[in-house]
């Protein structure tokens, strides 16, 4: 089942209680229900607002991650000329002339 949260666009409509009409006149009494309906309202905003912050903090920092990643690889295949160190590491551990070391295991 779709929340609120999912559907794109629903947070903008305006729904009779936010834009302050009624169907039956005010009563003095209800301005208590009101305050708390306002209330309750402003504290699930400001927990939003905290948690939209967040979200916004930690996109930002992954994308200075990726920015400084982006530019070590750039800086590092301006270095290398175009080849990577993996490929050279290969075949070098990979040569024939070079043996494996072994080591005898006992049961």
């Amino acid at each position: 089942m779709r929340g609120m949260t999912d559907v794109s666009g629903l947070r903008e409509i305006r729904s009779l209680h936010s834009t302050g009409k009624r169907g039956i006149p005010r009563v003095q009494s209800s301005a208590y229900l009101d305050l708390y309906v306002l209330e309750r309202e402003k504290e699930r905003l400001e927990k939003e607002a905290a948690l939209l912050d967040k979200r916004n903090r930690t996109i930002l920092k992954r994308l200075a991650d990726i920015q400084r990643q982006t530019e070590t690889l750039e800086k590092s295949a301006s270095l290398t000329g175009g080849r990577s160190n993996e490929r050279e590491k290969g075949a070098k551990r990979d040569s024939p002339g070079r043996k494996w070391r072994t080591s005898p295991l006992n049961y």
